[in-house]
Order: structure tokens, then sequence, then C-alpha cells
């Protein structure tokens, strides 16, 4: 008894390569399309997730569909239905390298995270199996007609691109990364065509360079010996540079400065830009480009149509005119990327100029012309994720999330999904947290002196997790908790039980309080969200199974009974059957603040320090390479505080 009737097996026969060419050429859009966008899109919100499982399927399925079409061309007679068989074979030849040509990924997107980029030696072990796989499938389909001379240029063509694939894999690989760094202390670092005379001469032009682009300079000295401290080195004497130019900006323009910093390192990271924006990667761009329009053209002048299939003809049509369409828009992401407008700054500035002025003044228009009409204006996510005690106890979820408790298999991270919210990364915020760390800085060099260095007395200042501004506020008393993670879970219920206190008496109207009340929550929230979605990112400590422990606590206080279908209930997390609990505790310190003389701008100028300084604390403690992985997630307002905070020299890795 037979499964399948014949009639499918033919079916399957005739559009088994064909689909699987198709759906290889569709991956490849896909990722070319959002394989750039993940480090724009909040990897928490709904869009940010589809986008995140989309790019992640496409990835991971890409060489695999390759991989098999040429397997099964490998292996098996085409259906030619009508037509000669000999016909249909000599397409197959022609086929074989638009699989190459996928196989070398696209210009946005060469790693999906960090740990792919150390799996270069199994992709170099591919790329001598997957050439030898589709040599022998075109020589098996060798004929001496045209076509298959045709192919000759695109076959070259797809293992330069595999092989660049390859080789932008093992140049981001932890180790052959820090080895092309080399030492970060040697007297004279090798830019790529910016040196400190052309550096200096840049930071003074004012009429060709001005606003995006001067940033744009900036950003890109400092990120080149920012990639030291991913590479998890030492660095030393450039700093004071880098100081002179954060402390004469805007705290919006420092945080667009930092943006830009970090959007270079992940383009190294995550991209071909070690490949594509260099001589080698121009050249090839171009080659590729004049390859694929010329298959096409010349398919179209000299093939007779009526020689092959109409399926296959079909197939071949949609193959070289996606090749070309992909080699278009990976030019217009060239064009429109900083590293052009670098490439193009370094030629506007030198003084013996190697292409004339016109061709540059006309591809600087064009580039300018691609950025201003880009889809979005931003670098980063710019959100910060906002977890909320209160709010996860009484249950108060988001809309999208209605539902999922009625899920008794529902994980532990999924229910906290429920409660999780997103505050934008305003003004305001950044301003506060500018104003802050160059207070700091401007403190330790003014107190810098024969006897303490300045390294000292930055590592004696950032250690501090809230004593400092309890202290400088005189509320010394109110100082307990030891650990990080229990230090987070008490300020953000005082942080919460003020802000409802100072809530009340406005009426309900947020508008009215205090600048330092709304900032002190969205960092009591955004703290509180690390340690519960980014813990990696936070010194390590008990603060999940503190918070588990506190949320009973706080059920009972709030009087609502828990969930009997809920985590807590479900795992029997017991209350402290202490005398004073955690939670009792810390209503105590919330009790003490409310009942202040003048404790309202006191207050909140305090409490506002106190997650300053513990946000300070976690940037300065988080490891760099937490820090690289979350840049393809929409970055965290924890890397650019922490890239911030080395601009201004306040880093243990910044001698």
């Amino acid at each position: 008894m037979e499964i399948f009737p014949e009639t499918l097996k033919k079916l399957w026969n005739l559009w088994e390569i064909r689909s699987l060419l198709l759906l290889s050429l569709s991956l490849q859009i896909i990722l070319i399309v959002f394989g750039s966008r993940r480090k724009i899109n909040n990897s928490h919100s709904w869009i940010g997730i589809l986008l995140n499982v989309i790019v992640w399927c496409a990835y991971i399925s890409a060489d695999w569909v390759a991989t098999i079409a040429l397997s099964v061309m490998a292996s098996n007679e085409a259906d030619c239905g009508q037509v000669s068989s000999k016909a249909t074979d000599s397409l197959q030849a022609f086929w074989a390298p638009f699989l190459l040509l996928h196989l070398g990924g696209q210009e946005t997107i060469t790693a999906y995270s960090l740990e792919d980029n150390e799996l270069w030696l199994r992709h170099l072990l591919g790329l001598f199996v997957e050439v030898a796989v589709a040599f022998y499938v075109f020589l098996r389909f060798w004929s001496s007609n045209v076509l298959t001379l045709l192919s000759i240029p695109m076959f070259i063509t797809g293992i330069v691109k595999y092989a660049e694939r390859t080789w932008v894999l093992w140049s981001s690989s932890s180790k052959r990364f820090k080895d092309s760094l080399g030492s970060s202390s040697d007297p004279d670092p090798c830019f790529d065509f910016f040196n400190k005379q052309a550096y200096r001469y840049c930071l003074k032009m004012k009429e060709d360079i001005e606003g995006e682009d001067h940033n744009l300079v900036q950003a890109y000295y400092s990120y080149k010996r920012l990639l030291y401290l991913f590479a998890n080195q030492i660095i030393d004497e450039y700093s004071y540079y880098n100081y002179e130019i954060i402390t004469e900006k805007s705290a919006e323009d420092a945080f667009k400065l930092v943006a830009i910093e970090l959007g270079l390192i992940y383009d190294v990271l995550y991209t071909k830009a070690a490949s594509v924006y260099s001589r080698i990667g121009i050249s090839l761009r171009c080659i590729s480009f004049v390859s694929s329009v010329s298959a096409l053209v010349l398919f179209s002048i000299i093939i007779n149509l009526h020689s092959y299939p109409q399926i296959d003809i079909t197939v071949t049509y949609l193959l070289l005119a996606g090749a070309v369409l992909l080699e278009i828009y990976a030019f217009m992401v060239l064009f429109s990327s900083d590293w052009t407008k670098l490439w193009l700054i370094k030629f506007k500035v030198a003084e013996h100029q190697q292409i004339s002025k016109p061709l540059v003044d006309k591809f600087w228009t064009f580039a300018s012309c691609l950025h201003s009409s880009s889809t979005s204006k931003k670098r980063w996510s710019e959100s910060m994720g906002q977890y909320n005690l209160r709010n996860s106890v009484l249950k108060e979820r988001q809309h999208a999330f209605l539902g999922l408790e009625k899920l008794s298999c529902t994980s532990k991270l999924l229910e906290n999904y429920q409660y999780l919210t997103w505050e934008n990364v305003d003004i305001g915020l950044q301003e506060r947290i500018f104003r802050y760390l160059k207070k700091i800085a401007d403190e330790l060099h003014q107190n810098t002196n024969s006897m303490y260095s300045f390294r000292e007395l930055c590592d004696e200042r950032l250690s501090n997790r809230g004593e400092y501004a309890l202290k400088h506020h005189r509320f010394g008393d109110l100082l307990v908790g030891n650990e990080f993670d229990k230090r987070i879970i008490i300020w953000h219920i005082v942080t919460d039980e003020c802000y409802k206190d100072d809530l009340h008496h406005v009426h309900g109207d947020a508008n009215k309080l205090d600048q330092n009340c709304k900032i002190s929550t969205w960092l009591s929230d955004y703290m509180l969200y690390l340690m519960l979605f980014r813990p990696s990112m936070l010194p390590k400590g008990i603060g999940e199974i503190r918070y588990d422990h506190t949320c009973v606590d706080a059920e009972r206080t709030y009087k609502v009974p828990p969930s009997t279908h809920g985590r807590r209930a479900k795992k029997g997390i017991k209350s402290n059957n202490c005398r004073h609990s955690l939670f009792e505790q810390t209503l105590g310190i919330s009790s003490h603040l409310k009942d202040r003389e003048n404790g309202g701008e006191i207050r909140w100028d305090m409490i506002s320090e106190v997650w300053l300084e513990m946000l300070a604390y976690a940037a300065q403690n988080c490891d760099w390479n937490e820090h690289a992985q979350h840049l393809r997630k929409g970055g965290e307002l924890l890397t650019h505080v922490s890239v911030l905070m080395v601009n201004f020299r306040l880093n243990k890795q910044v001698m």
C-alpha cells in the first residue's frame, strides 16, 4: 500500500529543487531587509519578538536550505516533462552558483549572536564541502552551450562571497578580535584613515563638517579605542581627548555620540562591515553587481526560451532578478551607512585628494539623501524596560498578555512578561544622568593629588551603591542591605511607596510631580527589570529568590490573596516568618521618608541620586561581553551609560 500516490510523487519531484531555490532566495531577502533592524527594535515588544523570531528562523534555515538544495541537485535527475533532459540539466548547472551566493550571506547580518562568530571553523569546512558539491553539479551538467559558460562568473562570485563570510566570522571571533587590536598602550594607534592631526583638524571644521557628521568623526575616533574594552582589555592615554570632547557637549549630543559608537561596534561584531567597507570589499561588491546584471541581461538576450521548460525559465528569472535586487539593496545600505560617510569625510579633509572634489561632492549628496530618506532615524531602541513589584502583585498586567494566567504551563519568564512595560529614554533622563556623571568626573579631576591617583579616587567613588547619596543628604541612618540585589528591591519599594504618596497628594495628576520623582520611578522600575530579565548584566546575587519571597509578603500586606494558579503558590514559597521581613523593614523606611520635614524636594533629590549611584555601579561592573550581546536586542540604557562613563574616564578599565 502506497502512502503517497504516484501523482503526488511526480509533483514533488517536479517542484522539489525549484521550491528549495525559491525558499533560499526568500530567506536571503528576509535577512538583508530585517537583519540590521533588530538593533533598533525593542526585543521584548511584540514587534521586536516577532522580528527576532523571523530573523532567527531565517538565519538558522538559510544555510540548511541551500545545502539541501545542492544535495538534491547532486543526487537527482531533473523532471524534464516534455523538454529534453539535457536542457533542464544545463539550467541546474546554472542554478548551483546562486546557492553559493546565498551561502555567502548578506551584508546586514553575518552572525545572529556572538557565539556564531566562534563557529567560523565550521563555516570554513562548509565552504570546502559546499563548493565541492556545487562544482560536482557544475561538471555533472556541463554542456557546450552558452548557458554553462554564463554560469562561470556567477560560480566564481559565489565562492568569493562564501569565503568572505567565513573570513568575517573568523575576524570577529573573540581570539582573533583581541589579537587584531594589539596592545592598547601603543604610543601611536593605527587608525584606518584618521591620525591625530586629521582628527583635531576635523574638530575645528564648522563649515564642511558639522552636526551629525561632526559627531560621527568624534565617535569614530573614540570607537577605535572602545573596541579594546569589548575585547576585555585595558585602555589608557586616550581618555583625556574623550573627556575634552564629552564635557563640551549637551546631554542629548553626548548620548547621540555614544549611540554612534555602539552602532559602529555592532557593525563590526554582527555584519560584514570589516570586509565591505574596505577597498577590496567595495571592489567585490562592484564585481558581484556587474556579474549579476550581466547574467540577467545576457540570459534575456542569448537564451532561447522555448528550449527550456516554462517553469524553469520562471525560476531562473526569479533567481537572477533576486540576485540583482539584493545587490542594489546592498549598495543602498552601503551608501547610507556611517562608514561611507567616514570615507567621504576623509577625502573632504585630505590635503591632497585622491579623488576629484566634484566627484566626492556628488557621492556626499547621494549618501546624504539616502541618510535623510531612511525609514528610521533611531540608532537603538531608545527605550528601557519597566517592571513594578506592586503592579505584579496587584495583577495589573498589560492588555496584550491577558489570558496567559489561564495557561497552567505558563513559565516563570512568560508570567513576568505580563507586567513588563516600556518607557522612552527621554531628554530629561539623559540630562540627569549626564549631569550626574559630569559632576563626578569634574570632582575627581579637581581632587586628584600626589597622595591619591585619579584611578584610586574613581574606584572609591564608583564603589558606592547609594551610600554616598544617603550620607550626603544626611539620611545615613537609612543605609540597609549590603547585597546589591537586596538594595534594588528595598529602594524599589521605597520609591514606589513615596511615588504613590505624592501621586495621592496631587490627585493623580502625574504631570505635577517633581522631575526627580519621575526619574527615580523610571530608574527604579528599570533596575528591577534588569534584575529579573537581564540578571547577567548585574553583579551576581540571589535577587530573583529575594524578589519571590518579597512578593509573598507584599501580597499579604496589600491584602491580595495569592493566586491558586500562580507560580509562587505552585512552588510553595512561604513568607518570611521573622518578626521583621525585608518587605516590612522597607515599609518602615518609606514611612520614615514620608514624615521628613520638607521631605518632598529633598527626598526625591536623595532617592534619584541613590538610583543614579546604583545605575553607575551596575554599568561599571557589567561585563563588556554582555553589553555586546544586547546590542542585537535593541540595546540597553545600561550599555549607553557604561560607554558614557568611559568617555568621562569613569571606568576601572580606563587607566
